[in-house]
Order: C-alpha cells, then structure tokens, then sequence
C-alpha cells in the first residue's frame, strides 16, 4: 500500500486499537522494541510491514483459518469509494501471503465490496470461498444495518452481497454500533448489538442457521458475557468452537475496553466460564478490540498505535499457551467429478458419526473444486460434497482416534460420481462388526443418503454389493458378502423403497480393486458398493 499523509479527524464512531510493552506489572520486565522478556518467555508484537501499513489508520484485520489471506480496513485513503464525499471513509483492503511468509502489497477491494462509507470484513470462512460482510445488501445495493454474505465466483471476483435474514433483527440493533462473526462451522453467526435506543452499551448475541437459509432470533450469550452497564462486542470464537474472544470495559481491565477470554461450558450458549482479561501487550490502557486469530491460534492478529507507520497499524502476536484456543484440525482438499477427474463446485457438508448431527458446511472452489474445513478432535465425520446430478462418495475422518497434540492439517481429497447408468459408487461409512453381517448404527447416515437418492430418482435401479478380502475361503468370503449385501438391502426397503428398485449380490473376494498381499489394499477389497443399473 502506497502511503500517502492525509489531514486526519477519528470518526467519533470508530477508535484506534493500541498495544504497549507491559505484560504483568508484578514481574520484572524488561521492555525491547515492542518485545516483552519475561523468564524464558518472549511476547513480540510484529508488524506487518509496508506492504499492508501505512500511514493512514488500518483497522480491524480479519485472518483467514490458514494464516495467508487477510481483510482490513484502510481509513480516508484516496482510493477509498466515499473518500472525496464522506469524512473518514472506510473501505476493505487485503493482502495474501506467500510461502516464505511475505505479504503482498495490499489491494482496495472493488465495487460492490466498498460501496459506503463504512465497510469492512466481518469473517472470512475457511475455505476462503465466502466473506462476511458489514451491512444489509440486496444483490449489491445497500439497505442499511445488517450483515451480508458474498461468493467467491469462478472469476475469482466476489458475487453482490446478500442480506442474511436474521428473524426479528431490528428488534435488538437500535444504537451506534453493531458488528458480527461466524463460527468456522458456517451455521452459527455471533453478534454484537444495542437493544435499548440510545445506550453506549451493546451486547452479545447468537444466531443459527436454519434448514431455509434464514437465521433465528438472537439469543443472549447469558449474564456471564452481557453485564448490566457495560460494552461487550467484536466477539471472535476461535476455531474449536468453543474459546471465544470479546472486547468490553467490564470491572478488571487496564483502562477502557480491553480483549477477553471465555470458554463455552455446554451447547446452551448461556454458561461460559469465568472471562479472564488477555493482559498486555494485548490489552492497553486505551480502546481495544477487533481480535482474531487463524486456525492454528498460535498468533493473534489487532491493530496497534505503538511503534506504527502512521496512526494505527495492523500487527500481530503470539499467544500464550493459557490465552490459547484448543487444537483443531485443518482438512483440505478438492473436489472432483470421478469419472473425469476435473474439479468441480460443490457444497459440502460434515456431520458428526454416529448420530448424523450435521456440524458444519462449507463450499469449494469454483474454480480448482479447493476447499478448507476445521474440525475439533474427539469426534468421528463423515465429510461429503453435494452438486446436481451427482452422488457424493462420502469420507469418514476418525479424529477420535487422534493423540490431541496440537494443532494438525490433513489432505483429503472428495469424488462426486454422475448418476448414470454402469457408474458404480462405493460407500465409505457402512460398518460391520469383524465376522459379522449386522449393520452397525454408524452405517445408517450414509445408508440414509442412498435412500434419498432412490426416492428423488423414481428412475433408478441398482445393484448393492459387497466384497471381501482374499483370507478365508472362498465360500465363506461370498457367504458373508451376500449377507452383508442383503444386510443393506433390507435396510433400504425397510425405508420404504420398492423391493423392485434394488438388488443384492455378494462378490466375495473375485472383484478385488488392490492387491490383498498388503493391509493397506485388503482395506481396499473390503468394501460395500452399488452400480446404477437404470436410470
């Protein structure tokens, strides 16, 4: 970014976030450049250099869950849509970062993304496929206060930001400000709003998507957050699902506003542990706000005044590990159609194993089918893409099974299979104890995608079967397949599919996709499978 110096009036509704060099006024310190020694442990703030800094004021950083994407908000810069006609203008600048860690130059983000006077950056989901927006929009024209959705498109431009219906939402934005986030899930949004006319005070809120798209009434995140008489916003719930960061002047700070910490006691999202102040060099004696982190939550990303190119400065710094969240996973990968092997665009959809509770969404990329999800350990997904006229090869992630070590990112690649005649799919997440032909219960959320597919194709038949490894007899090997395919079978007619849509047939070991000399390819052999046979 350009520096320019511009004559410069703070906008009455907009303060600059600050850092200072004390971290714990009862231990000895020993301040360095903007870096705090204290023992053994060093907490630096670390700007972000000329290429995102200048000396305008850079507000409000939003990270992406991989580290390398960053929104911000550059003040009265002359690019700026409104900067000849509104006073303190405030548009969406972004940077990207490259494999050795260095930021681009940053760049204005064109219309509709800055269209008034004040915009910004709300989340940025995982994938890096959807951005969350300040403001109500409708196909890119401006409404007023709200919050707005826009998709990355094949173009690699972003779509017109659309409003989220949020039932009832001018019931509780009555005063100057107003803001949000979303949970990586891309199903729960948080917000911050003033329901009394008038009053300085905002409070936190929460909002769940619906099986329509719209979003429910806020719900108050409880007394624990929202104390009478006080500011609580910028809420940012780090990717485990459960830390959550919020700024308020609550008693205990070190002078006004000051970030805090909580952790969500159960799925009420009304009891929350104790919030504990963040201290300094996060926290000074000045405004502070606008925390976020990336998925990893090593470092946390703010803006700063202390030691900047001009008047506020975008930084970030690495967090203890009590300020930290909880280790997630990171899964990427891309989409691809089977048959062809090309990427596609798919929505995608995770949800936890046995009991199908669905736990998050996501979208590819347009262009390269790339997607990004994060999953907290301790739970069994499925994880499967959904695009018309195909049937999604469904993957089963044993994160249960993982040591939590830390934070960690996984490769898994999805395949979408084109409903046509001869396409033969196999079926990932249906499960059999060793030596047996009953279904186990974690079998059922992907037996339940088949049955829907009979249903929304009255056209099709198929043939469902089952295949074993080389150990065993051969007998025994088409015995138990054959019960095993029945075993399905059964559960899909008990589902109320016609008897004359479906057939069963066990292969035993003669239809083998791997070698059998290996653990790894008998796994393989091992597998349940249909073949469209009409369409």
């Amino acid at each position: 970014m350009k520096k320019t110096i511009i004559p410069f009036i703070l906008c009455a509704c907009i303060q600059v976030v600050s850092a200072q060099t004390s971290f714990d006024s009862s231990v000895a310190l020993v301040p360095q450049q903007g870096n705090i020694i204290m023992a053994s442990t060093i907490v630096k703030i670390e700007n972000l250099g000329i290429n995102i800094n200048s000396d305008l004021p850079e507000l409000r950083p939003t990270i992406s869950a991989d580290g390398n994407l960053l929104f911000f908000i550059c003040q009265n810069h002359p690019a700026n849509t409104k900067y000849r006609s509104v006073p303190n203008s405030q548009d969406i600048w972004y940077s990207k970062r490259d494999s050795l860690g260095i930021w681009s130059e940053a760049r204005h983000m064109r219309y509709p993304m800055n269209s008034t006077h004040y915009n910004a950056v709300y989340w940025i989901s995982p994938d890096n496929n959807r951005i969350l927006l300040r403001g109500a929009f409708t196909e890119g024209a401006f409404l007023g206060k709200g919050v707005s959705m826009s998709h990355l498109q094949p173009d690699s431009t972003w779509s017109a930001p659309d409003m989220l219906y949020i039932k009832n939402y001018e019931k509780y934005d009555k005063g100057r400000q107003s803001g949000a986030t979303m949970a990586h899930d891309g199903q729960t949004l948080l917000l911050y709003m003033t329901p009394e006319r008038g009053s300085p005070d905002n409070d936190l809120y929460v909002c769940f998507l619906t099986a329509d798209g719209s979003w429910t009434e806020p719900k108050t995140l409880g007394k624990t957050i929202n104390l009478p008489e006080y500011d609580e916003m910028t809420p940012y719930l780090a990717a485990d699902g459960v830390t959550l960061y919020f700024s308020s002047n609550r008693p205990g700070g070190l002078g006004d506003n000051d970030i805090w910490m909580t952790k969500k006691l159960d799925k009420t999202w009304q009891k929350w542990s104790d919030p504990v102040n963040l201290g300094s060099p996060i926290n000074t004696e000045d405004w502070d706000a606008f925390f976020t982190l990336d998925a990893g939550g090593e470092y946390a990303y703010l803006s700063t005044n202390l030691d900047t190119y001009g008047q506020s400065d975008i930084v970030r710094v690495k967090l203890l590990e009590k300020e930290k969240p909880d280790p997630v996973v990171l899964v990427s990968g891309n989409v691809y159609n089977a048959k062809t092997k090309q990427p596609l665009s798919a929505s995608l959809l995770y949800e936890t194993l046995p009991d199908g509770v669905e736990a998050g969404n996501a979208v590819s990329n347009p262009s390269d089918g790339a997607f990004k999800i994060v999953l907290p350990y301790d739970k069994n997904y499925l994880i499967r893409a959904t695009a018309d006229k195909f049937f999604a090869q469904s993957e089963n992630l044993n994160l249960d099974s993982l040591t939590k070590a830390g934070y960690k990112e996984i490769h898994k690649d999805l395949y979408l299979f084109p409903i046509e005649i001869g396409q033969v799919v196999r079926l990932n997440n249906v499960f059999f104890d060793f030596d047996k032909w009953d279904l186990r219960p974690e079998s059922f959320v992907e037996l339940d995608r088949v049955v829907k597919l009979l249903v929304e194709n009255p056209a099709i038949e198929i043939e469902m079967s089952a295949h074993t490894d080389s150990k065993g007899s051969d007998e025994y090997n088409f015995t138990l397949s054959d019960n095993r395919a029945k075993s399905v079978r059964d559960y899909i007619l008990f589902k109320g599919i016609a008897e004359s849509k479906i057939i069963s047939q066990g292969y035993g070991e003669t239809k083998p996709v791997a070698t059998n000399d290996t653990d790894d390819g008998r796994q393989l052999n091992r597998r349940v499978e249909f073949k469209i046979l009409k369409n």
